[in-house]
């Protein structure tokens, strides 16, 4: 309907029919790609937690329990974010109510947080073994781990637990939105500087620090190398590189995909809407609206390729991982029952080692390397 006395969000009172109508290359992206990232997810993750927490590969492995913390948590978002996905894409009232809308924002907040704090607390550790083995017996336990789990999770829970104050459900509209007060003097608004705020530290100020830990531990490991003290000590452990191997590769993937959506959001300033009553039309024809549609398209589709950190994890950890690789199809083929893949499993799993893993109960080296078992 072309009216110019009605604005454009009395005319779609969705965020799902305004981007359908002017923006539809974002949305149909995401129909396609989102949901090879939830059958992804819903499959992976499960199994990531199974072997991570499992009681042998988290025995003498504390970074066992931050990526088996981290596949519950990237579990829990996919599901959250499925519910979001079929209540933003697809228009049903999957939280537009009283009390459900204040717990789905909270609760849609906590993995995102949690997820990323994992990622700095592994990180942290690894950084620990590599640069200062003389402090891993004491520092990189599998019960200090937990404990930092835990705070992490309570950390995270408190962070998110402000959604509930700037969410509320609106009956004249029948939408789950800005509760007034928090979206009151607009820019300087609680909900706009509380979520710059957060938004700055979870997902820009976190992955930067991560990735100056890991030019540090790679600086270290370089040096080893150069040294000739990694491939003595290769000589002793076998592929006892591969644990680091992996926990780079989930630490890199997050800071690329976290601060890639993080920075494409915050364009979001630069992209002023229109007049809102222009008609249809109008509308199309009009450059600060085509900019603001053109914005919305990139940044919906960067954001659904960004969203696969949380689903693609395990991917990482059985291209990375032998142990972990046959952990995984052991669970897959229902412990070795499946007989054309059972030849795949070794149900006598060795036991390996490697080296720049935190560990509990490990050796140190003579030559400041660290060495002692894992699973990964």
């Amino acid at each position: 309907m072309n009216n110019s006395t009605t604005s454009v969000f009395q005319r779609y009172q969705s965020r799902a029919e305004l981007l359908q109508e002017f923006a539809p290359a974002g949305p149909a992206i995401e129909r396609i790609i989102c949901p090879i990232w939830y059958t992804i997810g819903f499959i992976g993750n499960p199994i990531s937690a199974f072997v991570w927490l499992g009681q042998r590969m988290r025995r003498n492995n504390s970074s066992a329990v931050y990526l088996g913390a981290l596949s519950l948590s990237d579990l829990l978002f996919i599901f959250l974010h499925l519910l979001f996905f079929l209540h933003t894409s697809w228009g049903l009232d999957i939280y537009n109510d009283y009390v459900s809308c204040e717990i789905f924002h909270f609760l849609y907040y906590v993995p995102q947080y949690l997820s990323t704090f994992l990622v700095l607390g592994f990180t942290a550790e690894r950084y620990v073994a590599v640069c200062h083995p003389f402090f891993k017996e004491k520092l990189c336990t599998v019960q200090r781990a937990f404990i930092i789990v835990l705070c992490l999770t309570f950390f995270s829970i408190l962070l998110s637990s402000v959604q509930i104050y700037i969410w509320t459900y609106s009956d004249a509209e029948g939408t789950c939105n800005i509760r007034p007060e928090a979206g009151a003097n607009d820019d300087t608004s609680f909900w706009n500087i509380w979520g710059w705020v957060t938004d700055i530290l979870a997902f820009v100020l976190v992955p930067l620090i991560v990735l100056v830990i890991n030019v540090l531990v790679l600086r270290e490991i370089f040096r080893i190398s150069k040294n000739d003290v990694m491939r003595r000590q290769n000589s002793r452990s076998g592929n006892n590189a591969a644990s680091t191997v992996t926990l780079l590769a989930v630490s890199f993937y997050l800071i690329v995909t976290q601060i890639s959506a993080t920075v494409v959001a915050c364009l979001q300033q630069a992209f002023p809407t229109g007049d809102i009553f222009m008609t249809d039309d109008e509308i199309r024809n009009d450059k600060t609206w085509s900019n603001v549609f053109t914005y919305m398209e990139v940044r919906r589709i960067i954001e659904v390729v960004c969203l696969s950190h949380y689903a693609c994890y395990f991917l990482i950890y059985c291209l990375t991982g032998k142990h972990f690789r046959k952990q995984a199809i052991y669970l897959i083929t229902f412990r070795g029952r499946v007989s054309c893949l059972s030849s795949l499993v070794s149900k006598k799993h060795r036991k390996e080692q490697y080296s720049m893993v935190s560990t509990n109960n490990g050796h140190n080296s003579e030559t400041c390397v660290t060495s002692f078992s894992t699973t990964i």
